[in-house]
């Protein structure tokens, strides 16, 4: 039996007063940017503002949906009515028909926000329009005669480029990817599709969620707003209720912890025959033995093997500090580390101390190649690991305990200063 297929909208679909959405539907795409899974598609929104004197796109689709778009935007406006184009966010997915609309409309002038002039030169050829390009920040305006939009500079979100565009007489947000998620459903509306809060919380997870810093400041700016529609750049168009997901994006975006005044310190450790166990704990009591009585340092020791990657990379996220234990096998460090490590790049860790250790047969390359890992995501690594050959000896295990306690002062900022041995940079 065939599945019954989900009415979609054949053309431009109005969501206020003289605001009309001109977007495309790409229902069988299932995976985005390599990296996303997409098991209901997703939309390409775009949107037509009409004003008393003149009409202005906001933002454009994917090339191979160009056709849809234009034909859905001549149904609402004519090209020589079109005064503003307004690129909130300019990767290809929301810019792919921007050069095409440009030639289209030789009289509009192109809104970008600061950060994006640079990218722009980068992602196309801009020659032919160079002189129609105004870069805008937060409180510059546009006007259509009898209505005005309002540019908020959101960068980050999740390109340096990023802004969200304010019609206050409709009291309707253009967020561009800010409030999006892959699902794709032809009733457009967030009262009308289907349940789609785990491809919400799935496109927040991957696509915010590295910059919830700058989710938090773009909803300064946006929280005072007397909203009534939300009209992202993917997914349902929020008309019901919209401040329901501005509050979840606030929880989400939340530190998790509120003891300010302590630093935590995780020690991750995976061990083959136990020595790599009693590394870690050598390392975790040196850590607690600094301004232990005070708690201004907490620290946990996690094993791998018993552990789940996603609830680690929560915990991780809210870390000051993170130290990795890896026996060395094979000239590698173990697989769970690594799965561990590639997880990272949901959240952002830049600027935490990192350090590794671990034991190892004959090689010992785990630690050095953990170390090189952390400084590519952006941690600082101040304390040089440890290694042990085989069953740790004392002088290792004081070694150990040696490496968390200078981890613990380096989060307190307490650290002495590194002298360095140039024999050893050679």
């Amino acid at each position: 039996m065939a599945m019954p297929k989900i009415a979609r909208a054949e053309g431009a679909v109005a969501i206020g007063a003289g605001v009309h959405w001109i977007g495309a539907f790409d229902p069988d795409l299932r995976s985005f940017d390599i990296i996303l899974r997409t098991a209901n598609g997703t939309s390409y929104n775009a949107y037509a503002v009409r004003g008393s004197a003149g009409v202005a796109v906001i933002d454009t689709v994917k090339a191979n949906f160009a056709q849809s778009f234009f034909s859905r935007l001549e149904s609402v406006a004519g090209y020589d009515e079109i005064t503003a184009i307004v690129q909130n966010h300019l990767e290809p997915d929301h810019s792919g028909a921007l050069p095409e609309l440009l030639r289209r409309a030789p009289a509009a002038t192109l809104y970008v926000s600061h950060q994006a002039r640079t990218m722009l030169r980068g992602l196309i050829d801009t020659s032919a329009f160079e002189q129609r390009i105004v870069s805008v920040g937060t409180g510059d305006t546009v006007t259509l005669g009898d209505r005005e939009l309002l540019f908020l500079n959101t960068p980050y979100l999740h390109w340096p480029d990023t802004q969200c565009t304010w019609l206050a007489t409709a009291g309707m947000l253009f967020s561009g990817d800010f409030f999006g998620c892959h699902y794709c459903d032809g009733r457009l509306f967030n009262d009308a599709v289907g349940d789609f809060r785990s491809s919400f919380e799935y496109y927040y997870a991957n696509i915010m969620r590295p910059f919830r810093t700058h989710v938090r400041q773009a909803l300064d700016l946006i929280e005072p707003l007397p909203l009534q529609t939300i009209a992202p750049g993917h997914g349902p168009i929020l008309r019901q209720d919209p401040r329901d997901y501005v509050r979840r994006y606030r929880a989400l975006s939340a530190p998790a912890l509120h003891a300010a005044d302590s630093r935590t310190l995780l020690v991750f450790y995976l061990s083959a025959y136990g020595a790599t166990r009693r590394m870690a704990e050598a390392v975790a009591a040196g850590a607690e033995s600094v301004g232990a009585e005070a708690g201004e340092v907490r620290v946990s020791l996690h094993d791998l093997e018993g552990g789940d990657i996603p609830s680690f990379v929560d915990l991780i996220e809210e870390a000051d500090g993170l130290v990795f234990g890896s026996p060395t096998i094979n000239g590698d460090a173990v697989k769970p580390v690594w799965d561990l490590l590639s997880s990272l790049a949901t959240v952002d860790i830049r600027g935490k101390i990192g350090a590794a250790f671990g034991s190892y047969g004959w090689s010992g390359e785990a630690v050095a190649m953990i170390e090189d890992r952390l400084r590519g995501l952006k941690l600082r690594v101040p304390v040089p690991g440890v290694k042990a050959r085989l069953v740790p000896t004392d002088e290792d295990f004081a070694a150990c305990r040696e490496l968390g306690r200078q981890a613990a002062l380096h989060l307190l900022g307490r650290a002495l200063p590194r002298v360095l041995d140039m024999a050893s940079l050679a």
